[in-house]
């Protein structure tokens, strides 16, 4: 029973890791067009806000391609050296994305603060840059919903993740067509001050993307102890919980280990009924968790 339980979660874990693959392929395809309408149009024009766009997007096409990677290795089943698999992996590649943007935040705010220390020529736009950012929008809102739907679907931080970066992207697209309107109109100083703007709301993506990946990365418990406890004690002839641990996986998977007391006088074999069926309500009440019940004798201290 446990090992066709087994079998059919490491399938299901092949068939998210497969669909993540292909989620992201194709978002990578997505970032390259929209990255080369950004270049084409910061070529032309010269503003840091669309260089900025530009090189935000190219650095998501560099994410995108650490992320297959590192999903890529993820997709592993467990052995002896990784025995709850590999999924950090994927929690990983959420912390590179995160150092790419902080290469963005650094170069835009280098950029804007000489550009506002030693003014030059306002940047010029023409009617087919404002339709080649357009378009490069649009494409950023499709990869921001497109990402969100498969990262529901397959339970992914790191789709999620993207997402919430490729969501910064639309607004900083927005800001570089404001700067170029507002240079038009003689504001010398709008794209500076407003590369600073975009910097900061890259800073602001990569922040939320790192408040979803530390937990996982540092093992934060995955379900509070104390409803591991009743669940167990739910079940006649517990007469104690103890060492209980939990954590949970970037897809959301639930790793629970504890110790059930039982009375000394049972037999062998009914302690090891006792521990299935502890294994079996913590799986049911709390979503399929895969549990480890080791058994001792009450006569042993409670901590």
């Amino acid at each position: 029973m446990r090992e066709t339980t087994q079998s059919a979660s490491s399938n299901d874990h092949a068939e998210r890791s497969a669909g993540v693959r292909r989620a992201l392929t194709f978002v990578l395809l997505l970032n390259a067009a929209s990255a080369a309408l950004k270049i084409a149009v910061g070529a032309h024009t010269g503003a840091l806000t669309v260089l900025g766009a530009a090189l935000e997007s190219t650095l998501d096409m560099l994410s995108n391609g650490v992320a297959i990677l590192a999903i890529s290795v993820a997709a592993r089943a467990p052995d002896e050296d990784h025995p709850y698999g590999h999924e950090k992996f994927e929690t990983l590649g959420t912390l590179a994305i995160v150092g790419f943007l902080s290469i963005t935040c650094f170069e835009l705010v280098r950029r804007s603060v000489g550009e506002l220390a030693a003014p030059t020529t306002a940047p010029t736009a023409n009617l087919t840059d404002a339709v080649l950012l357009l378009l490069s929008l649009g494409v950023n809102a499709f990869v921001v919903s497109y990402e969100r739907s498969r990262g529901r679907r397959f339970n992914s931080s790191l789709l999620l993740a993207d997402a919430s970066h490729t969501a910064s992207d639309i607004l900083v697209t927005a800001l570089a067509m404001a700067s170029l309107l507002l240079s038009h109109l003689g504001f010398l100083a709008a794209d500076a001050l407003l590369g600073i703007v975009v910097a900061l709301i890259i800073a602001w993506s990569g922040y939320q993307i790192l408040r979803g990946s530390i937990p996982v990365l540092v093992d934060e418990r995955g379900v509070e102890a104390t409803r591991l406890q009743e669940i167990a004690r739910s079940i006649a002839g517990v007469e104690g919980v103890r060492s209980v641990r939990s954590r949970r996986t970037s897809s959301g998977h639930l790793f629970v280990e504890l110790t059930i007391l039982v009375s000394g006088g049972r037999s062998v074999e009914s302690a090891h009924e006792l521990t299935d069926e502890v294994e079996r309500a913590i799986a049911q009440e709390l979503g399929g968790a895969e549990a480890i019940v080791h058994v001792e004798p009450s006569g042993s201290a409670e901590s």
